[in-house]
């Protein structure tokens, strides 16, 4: 069984586009979306619309849900937010905003007698960022019955194993913080004896399209900045 992870598209639709036909090359078995996709990005409507088309299993992220509360109920109260969320909120159409509402914010699969709990932050919040050397990260894995807990909201992917239990960071599609533009996803192998083994892909883009996009929309120079040079 493979499974291909995604998240943190954020409204770059150029970036999920190459993302996918990776994903395909990869012949992975699910695709499973961690949530975010909307924010920061100038093509809301065209990522929901492309992840409803796929029927691609589907989390809400923090700002997808700030997106429907047109709130900073989950983000931070950041200059850059202060023009991302209003615009985007306005922008994406009132079936779209139905659908994020609509979405769970975890899921839990078994594969091969293995159980997986995903999420977008962590069990308990879905804005809580888990970072592989956190005592949160630790402590997440030691309260849940899973034995892989796979999670995003960070935008820096990897994998790591914490006390005979596997944490799986799935990157980010649309605007890396790893100071790579190039977007991230991972690819999750289970074995028929239920061995988990994954690995971080990298799959590059045109993020000047995107970069364009933005500017031709008066987005601020700082958020275009970070689609170009992939940092926050």
């Amino acid at each position: 069984m493979r499974i291909a992870c995604i998240s943190d598209i954020h409204g770059n639709i150029y970036a999920l586009n190459k993302v996918l036909d990776n994903i395909d090359e990869n012949n992975a078995d699910l695709i499973i979306c961690l949530g975010d996709l909307t924010g920061y990005g100038p093509h809301p409507n065209e990522v929901v619309a492309l992840i409803r088309r796929r029927r691609i299993l589907c989390l809400k992220g923090n700002y997808d849900a700030s997106v429907v509360d047109n709130d900073f109920t989950f983000i931070r109260d950041t200059s850059i937010n202060s023009f991302s969320l209003p615009w985007t909120s306005e922008e994406l159409r009132a079936s779209h905003k139905l659908y994020l509402e609509s979405l769970p914010e975890s899921l839990r699969l078994v594969f091969e007698n293995r159980s997986f709990l995903f999420v977008h932050g962590s069990p308990s919040r879905i804005n809580e960022y888990l970072t592989f050397d956190s005592p949160e990260a630790k402590k997440h894995l030691s309260e849940i019955q899973e034995d892989v807990l796979v999670c995003a909201h960070t935008h820096i992917p990897g994998l790591h194993e914490i006390d005979n239990k596997l944490l799986i960071n799935s990157g980010s599609v649309g605007k890396p913080k790893n100071g790579n533009p190039a977007a991230s996803y991972v690819l999750i192998d289970i074995e028929k004896s239920g061995k988990v083994s994954g690995k971080v892909v990298q799959v590059e883009y045109d993020h000047s399209k995107t970069a364009k996009d933005m500017e031709m929309k008066n987005f601020p120079s700082k958020l275009i900045s970070s689609i170009k040079n992939g940092v926050e």
